[in-house]
């Protein structure tokens, strides 16, 4: 019976991460989903409760935890006066008031302590330092997962822009021989994290969990979409001339040079991920598929 049923309360279920929870809980069967949003009104038929929440107001979260067996929670790094660590100190600290049993955090791998201090890419390393607050906290069960690049960026904030030369691509500084970056389709991240509250016992204990379809160079990432009928460019430009291109040109740049030097996980993280795998049940959709499904080919001359 559907009263029964496990309650997982999802922090940003708007949102591309917290949309993709919503759903793969739904999907799963096994819990009752109860979105959290700053807009319930908005959003009436979002899941099975659709309740107010603000990371920004603590008083919201009492309520919003109540009664949950589970909490997934993001932050937005690009929202204008994020504090993600204030903000991760304040749902831990309200799950935890509340009784929440399993608490899952999607974290990234810390640029800081990887580069030891050489690179400072905020966005990354503020995640990771709440990684303590969660695991300090004394949760019954806790999880990581870890957000790749997302293939959609190539449509969105990093899509291909029109060139000098009149072609459309890519001007960036990496370097786009060596494979680098590990990419997926951020909407099957729900399924990770779906399979981590299902089975506690496999991946409850602290484990990081990364969402990984492939991992490709940019060279690459050209290649397969020119192999689809596309005309991309790549052309490698100084960091230093990139960083002043546009407004938080500069953290992009440092993010780049960071999958350079070390990858986008910093580590040999083959291990973690087969481990996703095996929580969300099924492996992730390659670079290549979701591209053919979602780049427009462009029609023949």
């Amino acid at each position: 019976m559907s009263n029964t049923k496990k309650l997982i309360a999802v922090i940003g279920a708007t949102g591309l991460q917290g949309g993709a929870v919503v759903r793969a809980l739904q999907a799963n069967g096994q819990f009752k989903v109860r979105a959290l949003t700053r807009n319930p009104a908005k959003h009436p038929q979002l899941a099975d409760e659709v309740v107010l929440a603000d990371l920004n107001r603590p008083e919201t979260l009492k309520a919003a935890f109540a009664g949950a067996h589970g909490v997934f929670l993001v932050t937005n790094a690009w929202e204008p006066g994020t504090d993600e660590r204030k903000q991760a100190l304040a749902a831990v600290r309200a799950a935890k008031d509340a009784g929440v049993q399993h608490f899952i955090w999607s974290t990234l791998p810390n640029v800081e302590t990887i580069s030891r201090g050489k690179l400072d890419v905020p966005h990354f390393t503020d995640k990771a330092e709440s990684d303590r607050i969660v695991k300090e906290a004394g949760f019954a069960h806790h999880t990581f997962v870890i957000a790749p690049f997302f293939y959609q960026n190539l449509l969105g904030v990093m899509a291909p822009q029109k060139q000098a030369d009149g072609a459309a691509g890519w001007a960036l500084p990496l370097n786009p021989e060596p494979r680098v970056i590990h990419m997926g389709d951020i909407t099957e991240l729900g399924r990770i994290v779906a399979g981590a509250f299902a089975q506690p016992e496999l991946a409850g204990h602290g484990e990081h969990l990364p969402l990984v379809g492939d991992f490709l160079s940019f060279n690459e990432i050209v290649a397969t979409l020119n192999r689809q009928g596309h005309k991309f460019s790549f052309k490698q430009v100084p960091k230093d001339v990139f960083a002043g291109w546009f407004p938080g040109a500069k953290e992009v740049a440092e993010m780049l040079a960071y999958f350079e030097a070390h990858t986008y996980l910093g580590a040999d993280s083959r291990d973690a991920i087969a481990l996703a795998n095996k929580v969300a049940g099924r492996e992730p959709t390659k670079f290549a598929a979701w591209a053919r499904a979602n780049f427009a080919i462009p029609a023949a001359a």
